[in-house]
């Protein structure tokens, strides 16, 4: 290389991209001292972030898996329990059913969207009922930001007398049937991790049906404190309270919030316009009442065509890719765990890839994305 030639900046997944406002609120914690865990940013972002979303019982918390465990706790799932889990997801939407002494039954995606699939959740329960299983809750991902198909979801679980908490980690900004997905079930929860599409550098949120439930979740997420005069804990209690500062950069994060959204649902009409006109690609379809935040944008490469070649090909010249998530009945962790459904999600593993899809991707360096990729898809496996 020329040592006048400018070397072009990494094309990262989906970095942070801050507004500037995130400063103002952090530095008003750092003016009045307010460094320690809690603050009046925690309470802030809270009411703004029930706002958004339209419903005010917010518990934030130290991340969305810390949130989960809370929405598990606060149901009464416990020891010998049963817990049905979207397989084809992260493993943090499983790792807390663990934390309570539960068992996973994992239940398979459907082809369009991609999240979990009706006909393999009603098979789950009426299996679980004749066998005697309890199954106390299920935990139903809308995976890379898409809306799963709720009605007919939330209908199913009715049926059952099974709660339904709703992972959203990766879907703040999406709805469904115009609500905000987080809140059609009995709990939500959010990630703010340094990738989603706002971010407090750590984080996440609960979303409570009730008021009761927010504080009772408060209290286990302070350890539990006794409202005595001196530190008594009568209950197991956890460090799970989202710091002030983190609640500065959030709230700094929410104002922008809806433009973060229009910008990847952008750079996703992009890649679907210019791929398809190319090459024959799958990508997640919205459900008809779905309004999807494109977090990520995934694709489903030709059949024959090696996602992890290409992603290495990309990461070569100097852009991140990533696979899509290997289902959690394929987890050497969750090899004893139960699974309900076929090869949808395993499918899709072996033939999806998630490429840049950050709102501060350019225009350019989205053409530079396709003009790497389009070669590595039309070379032989």
């Amino acid at each position: 290389m020329h040592p006048t030639q400018a070397i072009r900046p990494m094309i990262w997944l989906s970095p942070p991209h801050l507004s500037g406002r995130e400063a103002h609120f952090v530095k008003e914690a750092f003016d009045w001292n307010w460094v320690a865990p809690v603050g009046p940013n925690i309470d802030f972002f809270e009411v703004e972030l029930g706002q958004y979303v339209g419903k005010p019982t917010v518990v934030a918390a130290s991340s969305g898996t810390a949130a989960l465990h809370l929405a598990l706790m606060l149901l009464g799932v416990g020891s010998g329990d049963s817990v049905i889990c979207s397989s084809l997801t992260f493993v943090a939407s499983a790792n807390p059913i663990l934390y309570q002494g539960a068992y996973p039954l994992f239940v398979d995606s459907e082809p369009d969207g991609w999240n979990m699939c009706p006909e393999a959740l009603e098979t789950a329960l009426r299996k679980s009922v004749a066998v005697g299983w309890r199954i106390k809750a299920v935990v139903l991902v809308h995976l890379y930001g898409m809306p799963a198909n709720m009605q007919e979801l939330l209908s199913i679980c009715e049926r059952y007398g099974v709660p339904v908490i709703e992972d959203a980690a990766e879907a703040l900004g999406s709805r469904y049937a115009d609500r905000a997905v987080g809140t059609l079930g009995a709990m939500g929860i959010y990630s703010f991790n340094g990738n989603k599409i706002i971010t407090t550098s750590a984080g996440g949120a609960l979303i409570t049906a009730t008021s009761e439930q927010m504080s009772r979740a408060k209290y286990l997420a302070t350890q539990a404190k006794d409202p005595v005069p001196y530190f008594s804990h009568s209950t197991l209690g956890y460090n799970y309270r989202m710091s002030n500062i983190c609640a500065g950069i959030g709230r700094g994060q929410l104002e922008v919030l809806p433009q973060r959204v229009n910008r990847r649902r952008q750079i996703f009409e992009y890649y679907r316009r210019v791929l398809k006109a190319e090459v024959s690609l799958g990508f997640q379809n919205e459900p008809s009442l779905g309004y999807s935040n494109r977090w990520l944008t995934a694709v489903r490469l030709m059949p024959g065509v090696d996602p992890e070649r290409v992603r290495q090909g990309l990461w070569s010249a100097g852009i991140e890719a990533r696979r899509v998530w290997k289902p959690l009945h394929l987890q050497p962790l969750y090899k004893d765990a139960g699974y309900v459904g076929g090869e949808v999600g395993a499918t899709l593993f072996e033939e999806g890839l998630c490429l840049p899809s950050g709102s501060s991707l350019s225009p350019e360096d989205q053409e530079y994305v396709v003009s790497k990729l389009l070669p590595l898809l039309k070379e032989e496996g």
